[in-house]
C-alpha cells in the first residue's frame, strides 16, 4: 500500500495532541507548601510536598476541548512537587491520566516527570531556612524534658524562627552537623521536578511515551538536537493528524520515526494499554472479579505506589466492557487535593497512590460495604460481600489463560515488571535518520525510497544486530518493535474474548427491546414511566446460573445507556461501539441463544482472535501515512538555546496556532460533529440512574478542590441520593404492584421475584451509601450498623421518656428502645456467620418486610446531637428537608407486601403462634379431644404440634418454613362429644410479623359434617390493614352444601378451563417465579372445586345419601359397582383403568387419616392428576349406570361432548410434573 503525506492542521478534534504542557517549580511564587498532601512536619523538606504550577501550555486553547490548568497541574504532579538533592536518585518516569469533559468526552494526558537543577537563589536559600528550621525543631524537641513533643503543626513559623535565634552557633553547628540529610547550598545540588505532558483526544499511550522520551534525551544529550524544540512540538500539535478509522500513521520525534494506528470501523475500538501487564499484576481470576464489579457498577478504588499501574488497571478494565461503557465517577488518579471525593455515595472508578508501602487498613474510607478494593502491588481484589460470578466463569478463565500462555505470560498473577511503562521508542540506524534529516523534503520520502527503506529494514533483520553511531542496535530496535506487536496483538486478543462472551450473552438483546413511543418527542416526555426492555423475558431464556448476575446488570446505568442509545437510534445515528457491536452480531450471530436449551448450553471459545490481531499487525507492519517532518519555524534566534538538563522557555507565540491546509481533516471534524451530538443526547438522556453518576455533575467541577466547588459537589452527592430514592422506591412500587395485579388477573408480570431481590438489594446499596455519605467516625465495614451500635450504645444509658419531656426528646428515647425491639434484636442473635454488611441488610430486609423501615429510620435519626458527633456538617443525614423527603419515599413502600426477609434468610428459627377460631354464632362450637396442628410452607412443616388443654393456641419455634401455604388440624377420636365447628385458624409470625388466616366453616368430629377428625386448610395472607391478600386461588373452599349452588353449564365449564389454565401458566413460569401450587389445585377456585362443580352439575336430589350431597359418596357407589360387575364379569371398558380407579379409592379410604369425604375427594383428584389418570377416571363415572339414575339429561356428566372436550383440557397437565405437598397424600401409599 501506497505511503500518503498527511497534516494533521486545522481543528483540534482531529489532530493528535491537542495541549502540551509543562510543570514543575514556579520560582516567582516561591515554596508553598501543599496542605492536602497529608504530610508531616516531621518529615524532612526534601520529603515534602509542594504546590505545582502550570509553567507553559501550548496552544491557549481549543474550542472542543477548554483547557483546565488545575485540574492538569494536579494530574500531572498528583503528588504536587518534590526535591532532591545531587546524592538521592533522580529517577525520570512516566505516567498517564484522563480528564473528562462535561459533554461527556474524554482526553488523554501523557506524563513525563524527571527531575531538573534548580538555579534560582531565592528557592535554594528558602530550602535551606526549611531544612534549619526542621533540625531546630527535632534539636529543642529533643532536648525538652517533657514526656510528651510538642505537636508540630501547632507551631508557627515564628515560634520556629524564634527558636532559631536564641540558639547560639555552637548549638546549631551541632544540630545541623549531626542532622542526616541536611541541605547545604554551598554543598550540594538542588533538583525539583518537572512534567511535560502530551494531551490527546485518544489514548496513543506509546506514541505519546516515544515522543515525550525523545524530547527528553533530546534535553539530557550533550549535543543539541538537530532542530529546535519548538519545531517538534508544534509538528505533534499541528501538523500530526489522528490517524483515519483503520490505517496506521507514522510521524517523527527528534530521534526517529514513531508510529501509530487506529482501528477499523469493525474492529474493537482502540486501546493502547498493555492488558497483559494488567493480567500480570493481578492474575486472571482476580481481573474477571475486578471487572464482574465494574459490570455491576460497584465503587472501586484503585491502590499502588505507581501512578502508571493505576492507570494501566483502570484502562484496561473499561476497555475489556465493550459494548457497555462506564457511566459514574471515572478518576484513575486522584490527586491528593480531591481525596474528599472517597466520600462520594456513588459508583466510582478511582485510584489512589499507596504512602510509602502503606496497608489499606490506614486508609480513611467512610464505607465500604459495597467497595471493591483492588491492591494491585499486592496482587489482591477484595470485591463486596455476595458478589455474583460472571456467567460461565471458571471456562472463561481457562480460555484466557490459553491466550496468555501463548504470549509467554503466567497467567496467576503476581508478577512484577521492571519497569511498566511502555517500551522504547522505535529507532533507526544513523544512516536512515542522517538521510531523513538531510532531507530536503522534510523526511517526506517517495514510493521507491520507502521501499529501499523497507528493504534495509529487512535485511537487517535477517542478518541481526549491527552496530549503530546512537549506542542502539539495529538488532535491539527491531527486538523492541516486535515486542510492541506482541503487546498489541495480545491485547485485542483479550478484548476480543470478553467481546465474544457478551456476544454470547446478549446476542439477541434486540428481540427484547421495547419500541414503544412513535417519536422522539414523546419517547423523551415518557422516559420516565417507560421501559425499554423486557427484562423478565430475557432472563426467562438465560441458563440458571447467569441469572444473579443477570439481573443486576440489568439494572445497571451502563446497561440502561446501551438500551437508550439503541431506542434512540431510530432518529438519530447510532452511536458508534454499539454499531460495532450490532454490525457484528448480525454478520455472526455464532449462538442462537434462544433456540438452544439454556440449561445444556455449552461454552464456546473466540472464533476470531486471530483474524483481529492480523489485522492490527498489517498496519503496524505497513504504515498507510507519514505525517509532515518537523522543520524550522520563523523564530527568533538565540531564544532557545540548549542547555543540558534544562528544558528551556519556548517560544510562545510559534506554538500558539497552525494554519488549516488540510481537507480531510476537515472533513472527519463534521463528521465526529454529527456523532458527538447523538452521544450528548445520550448523556442527557440515558437512564434514570444518571441521577447520581458523575456525568450529573460537571466534571469540571469534580476536578475544582476550592471550597465553594467542594461544597456544590456534596449539594449534588445529597440531591443525587434524595432522586435516586424516588426513583428505586417508585420502581419497586410500580413493578410490585404490576405483579399483584396479574395475581388478580388483570396484566402481565412485569416483574420476577429475582428482579424483586435485585431491586431490595439495590435499596440495601442506596441506604449503606446514604448513612456513609460524610461519616467521620467508622467502626465497621457497613456504615447503618455502625449507626444502630451507636444508638443501642446510648440507648442502654437512658430513662424511658417522661411526659415531662420535649416531644423532640421524648422522640429519641422512644428510638433508643425501640432498637431493643423485635428487629434489631432478632437481627443481633441470629446464628448465621453474618457480616457487619449481611446484618444490616438483614435489618433492611425485616424492617421492610414488616413494613416499618421508614419508621425505624426516622426513629434512629432522632438523637441529632450524635449525628453531628457522626458525621461531617455536608453530610446528607444533616439536611433536614433531604431527609424527611427520603424517609416519606421509603414510606410509600408500606403499601405493598414483601417477604423478602422470608425468603432470604432460610435457615434461621422462627417463633409461630397458632390459634383456633370457633364460629361464633355456636356457643358449644368448641369441644375438641387434643387437638393438634401441623403448619406447613414453602420451605418445609413443623411437624405435628399438640396443643394444651383448655387452650385454643399454641407457640412453637422451628426453622423458617417460608411463605406458609397449608395448614392440617385433627384431633382424636373420642365419640360423638368430641366436636367443632371452625371457623379458621391464624397464625402469627412472631418474627415478620406476618399473619396467615387458614378459612374452614366446617365441623371436626364425628357424626356431623363428613365425619372428618382431620381437615387440611389453604392460607391466606393477611395484610396489616385487615386485608387479605390479592390472590384468587388461596384460600380453603367454602364447604358445598346441600342442595348445591346452582350454576349454568356455561359458568362450570368456564372455571373448570380457568382452573387448568392457572395450572398451564404456572408451569409455564420459571421455576424460581411460581407460586404455591397447592393453592392452584385445592383453592377455593382450584382444580378440585372446579371438577366438583361439574360433577355436582344436575344432581337429581340428595335422597340417596341421606345427608348433604358429598361427590365421595358417588364415587364410591361407582366403585362398589364396578367390582360387583368385574366378579361378575359384566365390568364394560378398559378393566386396567377401573382396577385403577378402584385401587386408588380404596387406599383412600383405608387410609389412617381421618380426612373425611371432601378430603377424600380432594386427594382422589390430586393423585389422579400426578399420575396423569385423572382424563381417564372421568369417562369411567360418565358411563356408570348410576350416572342415569342420579343425574338429569341436562347434567354436564351425561353430556358426551363435554365429559370428551373436559378430558382432552385434562390431558394437558399431562406434560408438566406435578408433585403435591406432604400434607395432602401423607398415610397413603401410592
Amino acid at each position: 500500500m501506497m505511503s500518503w503525506v498527511t497534516s494533521g492542521t486545522g481543528s483540534a478534534s482531529c489532530r493528535f495532541a491537542h495541549y502540551f504542557v509543562v510543570c514543575g517549580l514556579d520560582t516567582e511564587t516561591g515554596l508553598e507548601p501543599e496542605e492536602l498532601a497529608g504530610e508531616s512536619f516531621e518529615q524532612s523538606p526534601l520529603r515534602r510536598s509542594f504546590k505545582s504550577k502550570v509553567l507553559a501550555h501550548y496552544p491557549e486553547s481549543t474550542d472542543r476541548s477548554p483547557f483546565n490548568r488545575d485540574a492538569v497541574n494536579m494530574l500531572c504532579m498528583p503528588h504536587g512537587l518534590s526535591f532532591r538533592s545531587q546524592a538521592d536518585g533522580r529517577e525520570h518516569h512516566f505516567h498517564s491520566f484522563t480528564v473528562a469533559q462535561d459533554d461527556g468526552t474524554r482526553s488523554y494526558g501523557f506524563v513525563h516527570t524527571y527531575y531538573e537543577a534548580v538555579t534560582s537563589a531565592q528557592i535554594t536559600t528558602a530550602m535551606e531556612i526549611l531544612h534549619q528550621m526542621h533540625h531546630v525543631e527535632h534539636y529543642s524537641t529533643s532536648s525538652s524534658s517533657s514526656s510528651s513533643a510538642s505537636s508540630p503543626s501547632t507551631s508557627s513559623m515564628d515560634s520556629l524562627v524564634s527558636s532559631l535565634d536564641e540558639l547560639d552557633a555552637d548549638s546549631l553547628s551541632a544540630c545541623l552537623g549531626c542532622a542526616a540529610g541536611s541541605f547545604q547550598p554551598a554543598r550540594d545540588t538542588l533538583y525539583a521536578s518537572k512534567a511535560l505532558c502530551l494531551l490527546t483526544p485518544l489514548p496513543f499511550l506509546h506514541a505519546a511515551h516515544h515522543f515525550l522520551s525523545q524530547l527528553h534525551q533530546a534535553v539530557t544529550s550533550h549535543a543539541a538536537p538537530p532542530l529546535p524544540l519548538e519545531s517538534y512540538i508544534h509538528n505533534i500539535l499541528y501538523e500530526v493528524p489522528v490517524p483515519p478509522p483503520g490505517r496506521s500513521l507514522r510521524f517523527h520525534g527528534v530521534q526517529g520515526p514513531i508510529v501509530c494506528q487506529q482501528p477499523g470501523p469493525e474492529e474493537l475500538p482502540l486501546g493502547d494499554y498493555p492488558l497483559g501487564e494488567a493480567f500480570s499484576l493481578l492474575g486472571v481470576e482476580n481481573m474477571v472479579r475486578l471487572l464482574t464489579s465494574v459490570l455491576l457498577e460497584t465503587q472501586v478504588l484503585l491502590y499502588s505506589q505507581d501512578y502508571q499501574r493505576l492507570m494501566t488497571v483502570a484502562e484496561g478494565i473499561t476497555n475489556l466492557l465493550f459494548p457497555f461503557q462506564w457511566q459514574h465517577v471515572y478518576l484513575p488518579i486522584l490527586p491528593v487535593p480531591l481525596h474528599h471525593l472517597l466520600d462520594a455515595p456513588v459508583p466510582f472508578l478511582m485510584g489512589i497512590q499507596r504512602k510509602d508501602c502503606s496497608q489499606c487498613s490506614t486508609l480513611d474510607l467512610s464505607h465500604e460495604a459495597n467497595l471493591c478494593f483492588v491492591d494491585i502491588d499486592n496482587h489482591r481484589v477484595d470485591p463486596p460481600e455476595d458478589l455474583p460470578l460472571f456467567p460461565d466463569q471458571p471456562e472463561l478463565i481457562l480460555e484466557l489463560n490459553e491466550v496468555l500462555l501463548r504470549f509467554g505470560l503466567q497467567p496467576h498473577g503476581g508478577a512484577t515488571t521492571s519497569n511498566p511503562a511502555p517500551a522504547a521508542p522505535l529507532c533507526l540506524s544513523s544512516l536512515v535518520l542522517e538521510d531523513l534529516m538531510e532531507d530536503r523534503r522534510n523526511g517526506n520520502l517517495g514510493g521507491e525510497e520507502l521501499a529501499v527503506l523497507e528493504r534495509l529494514q529487512a535485511l537487517a533483520r535477517r542478518c541481526g544486530e549491527g552496530g549503530v553511531e546512537g549506542g542502539k542496535t539495529l538488532g535491539r530496535a527491531f527486538q523492541e518493535e516486535e515486542e510492541e506487536l506482541h503487546a498489541a496483538k495480545m491485547n485485542v486478543q483479550l478484548r476480543e474474548v470478553f467481546a465474544g462472551r457478551f456476544a454470547v450473552i446478549f446476542g439477541r438483546y434486540e428481540e427484547f427491546v421495547i419500541h414503544s413511543a412513535p417519536d422522539l418527542e414523546s419517547w423523551l416526555g415518557n422516559r420516565d414511566g417507560t421501559s425499554n426492555f423486557d427484562k423478565g423475558s430475557f432472563l426467562s431464556v438465560q441458563p440458571a446460573p447467569h441469572l444473579h448476575f443477570l439481573s443486576w446488570f440489568l439494572e445497571t446505568a451502563m446497561f440502561s445507556s446501551f438500551l437508550d442509545s439503541k431506542v434512540l437510534s431510530r432518529w438519530a445515528d447510532q452511536e458508534p461501539l454499539q454499531r460495532v457491536f450490532d454490525g457484528r452480531l448480525e454478520s455472526e450471530h455464532p449462538y442462537d441463544t434462544l433456540e438452544d436449551d439454556p440449561g445444556n448450553r455449552r461454552y464456546r471459545k473466540c472464533s476470531v482472535l486471530h483474524k483481529s490481531a492480523q489485522a492490527m499487525e498489517r498496519r503496524l507492519l505497513k504504515v498507510d501515512h507519514t505525517a509532515i517532518h518537523p522543520h524550522l519555524l520563523d523564530m527568533r534566534i538565540g531564544q532557545g538555546r540548549h542547555q543540558q538538563g534544562c528544558f528551556p522557555r519556548l517560544q510562545a507565540d510559534v506554538l500558539a496556532q497552525g494554519h488549516n491546509t488540510n481537507k480531510w481533516s476537515s472533513r472527519n471534524t463534521r463528521r465526529r460533529k454529527e456523532l458527538l451530538v447523538v452521544f450528548r443526547i445520550n448523556i442527557i438522556f440515558v437512564s434514570d440512574w444518571h441521577v447520581l453518576s458523575g456525568r450529573s455533575l460537571h466534571q469540571s467541577k469534580l476536578l475544582d478542590p476550592s471550597p465553594s466547588a467542594v461544597t456544590q459537589i456534596q449539594r449534588g452527592f445529597v440531591e443525587g441520593l434524595l432522586s435516586e430514592c424516588r426513583l428505586k422506591t417508585r420502581r419497586m412500587l410500580m413493578e410490585r404492584m404490576g405483579k399483584e395485579s396479574v395475581e388478580l388477573g388483570q396484566g402481565e408480570a412485569s416483574i420476577t421475584g429475582l428482579q424483586e431481590n435485585t431491586m431490595i438489594h439495590n435499596l440495601c446499596d442506596l441506604l449503606e451509601r446514604t448513612w456513609g455519605h460524610g461519616l467521620l467516625l467508622k467502626q465497621g465495614r457497613s456504615a447503618l450498623w455502625s449507626h444502630l451500635l451507636h444508638c443501642q450504645a446510648n440507648g442502654e444509658k437512658m430513662e424511658p421518656p417522661s411526659p415531662a419531656e420535649s416531644p423532640g426528646q421524648s422522640r429519641y428515647l422512644l428510638a433508643c428502645f425501640v432498637f431493643k425491639h423485635v428487629c434489631f434484636r432478632f437481627v443481633q442473635t441470629m446464628s448465621e456467620g453474618l457480616s457487619e454488611v449481611g446484618r444490616a441488610r438483614a435489618w433492611i430486609h425485616l424492617s421492610l418486610e414488616k413494613k416499618v423501615l421508614s419508621q425505624h429510620l426516622k426513629l434512629l435519626l432522632a438523637n441529632q446531637n450524635l449525628i453531628r458527633q457522626l458525621y461531617k456538617p455536608h453530610a446528607f443525614l444533616l439536611c433536614e428537608e433531604e431527609r424527611e423527603q427520603f424517609l416519606f419515599h421509603l414510606l410509600s413502600l408500606n403499601t405493598v407486601d414483601y417477604l423478602c426477609f422470608t425468603r432470604t434468610f432460610t435457615s434461621i428459627s422462627i417463633p409461630y403462634r397458632v390459634v383456633i377460631t370457633p364460629m361464633k354464632k355456636l356457643s358449644i362450637a368448641m369441644t375438641m379431644s387434643n387437638p393438634w396442628v401441623c403448619v406447613s410452607g414453602e420451605l418445609g412443616d413443623s411437624g405435628v404440634r399438640q396443643i394444651p388443654k383448655n387452650t385454643q393456641e399454641i407457640v412453637f419455634q422451628c426453622q423458617n418454613l417460608g411463605r406458609l401455604s397449608t395448614l392440617q388440624l385433627g384431633q382424636e377420636n373420642s365419640g360423638l362429644l368430641a366436636k367443632c365447628l371452625v371457623d379458621c385458624v391464624i397464625v402469627h409470625n412472631e418474627i415478620t410479623g406476618h399473619t396467615y388466616r387458614f378459612p374452614c366453616g366446617r365441623w371436626l368430629g364425628k357424626g356431623v359434617g363428613d365425619d372428618s377428625l382431620e381437615r387440611v386448610l389453604i392460607g391466606q395472607l393477611v395484610s396489616p390493614r385487615g386485608e387479605e391478600e390479592s390472590g384468587r386461588w388461596t384460600g380453603t373452599p367454602p364447604e358445598q352444601g346441600s342442595p348445591p349452588q346452582r350454576l349454568s353449564s356455561v359458568q362450570v365449564q368456564e372455571e373448570m378451563r380457568e382452573a387448568v389454565n392457572n395450572l398451564v401458566k404456572h408451569f409455564h413460569k420459571a421455576e424460581q417465579e411460581r407460586g404455591n401450587l397447592t393453592a392452584l389445585l385445592c383453592g377455593e377456585e382450584g382444580l378440585v372445586r372446579s371438577l366438583e362443580q361439574f360433577l355436582l352439575h344436575g344432581f337429581k336430589s340428595s335422597r340417596l345419601f341421606q345427608r348433604s350431597v358429598f361427590i365421595w359418596d358417588f364415587v364410591e357407589k361407582v366403585v362398589v359397582s364396578m367390582e360387583t360387575a368385574d366378579q361378575m364379569g359384566d365390568l364394560r371398558g378398559s378393566t386396567e383403568l377401573c382396577d385403577s380407579l378402584c385401587h386408588y379409592a380404596n387406599a383412600i379410604n383405608a387410609s389412617p387419616r381421618n380426612i373425611g369425604k371432601e378430603g377424600k375427594f380432594q386427594l382422589l383428584v390430586c393423585l389422579g392428576v400426578r399420575d396423569q389418570l385423572l382424563p381417564q377416571w372421568l369417562p369411567l363415572l360418565a358411563e356408570s349406570h348410576l350416572t342415569a339414575r342420579l343425574y338429569e339429561e341436562s347434567a354436564l356428566v351425561q353430556d358426551h361432548a363435554a365429559v370428551n372436550s373436559l378430558s382432552r383440557i385434562l390431558h394437558t397437565l399431562h406434560e408438566f410434573p406435578i408433585t403435591l405437598e406432604t400434607a395432602l397424600i401423607k398415610g397413603v401409599d401410592l
